[in-house]
């Protein structure tokens, strides 16, 4: 693997495991604060990024050894409004910055296992960043987002809300293949 590439595998998993963490401290945060339908949603997207530090860190199988992981990381426990602000400005910094930088480079290299990763990433990132703006706006309004069961796909971390898909948008998973959030 070019080592540009294996670098971003390592930042990118460095990032997805701290944010996994960071939601489950913020889902908690939220459930305290009398908002525990936000505090589901912190924790299923804390799975979704699980599966992509999972994802990422298994393309990097043949990469064995000690590295120093640079990676861009939200820190700081406030208020659910804030934490949620914390969780849209890292997923946008995803979206924006950091995947299609990725994802360009691991095709340029044709490293073809890591796009998918980064594709797959990047099209669930985009999705968490909508759910996270509008729990921002219910929990501003000091209200519970409405949230109907979230489903994750466990292969890609595809988000939805309501009933898991026959097959998944993103990687074509059947629907068993989906975890749900209630």
């Amino acid at each position: 693997m070019h080592e540009m590439t294996a670098g971003n595998l390592r930042s990118a998993f460095g990032g997805e495991s701290m944010a996994h963490m960071r939601y489950v401290v913020w889902g908690s945060k939220a459930e305290k604060e009398g908002f525990p339908n936000i505090g589901t949603l912190f924790r299923a997207v804390s799975y979704a990024e699980l599966v992509h530090a999972s994802n990422h860190f298994n393309e990097l199988r043949d990469q064995a050894g000690a590295f120093l992981v640079p990676s861009m990381a939200g820190f700081g426990l406030g208020s659910t409004v804030e934490n949620l602000e914390g969780a849209i400005e890292g997923e946008l910094f995803e979206v924006n910055e950091m995947y299609p930088t990725y994802l360009g480079t691991a095709e340029s290299q044709e490293e073809k296992g890591a796009g998918r990763s980064f594709h797959y990433a990047l099209s669930a990132e985009k999705i968490h960043a909508a759910m996270y703006t509008r729990a921002k706006e219910s929990a501003k309004a000091g209200k519970d987002l409405d949230l109907v069961p979230v489903q994750i796909c466990k292969v890609c971390g595809y988000t939805v809300e309501g009933e898991a898909p026959e097959r998944c948008p993103i990687c074509q998973a059947t629907k068993d293949q989906f975890r749900s959030f209630a």
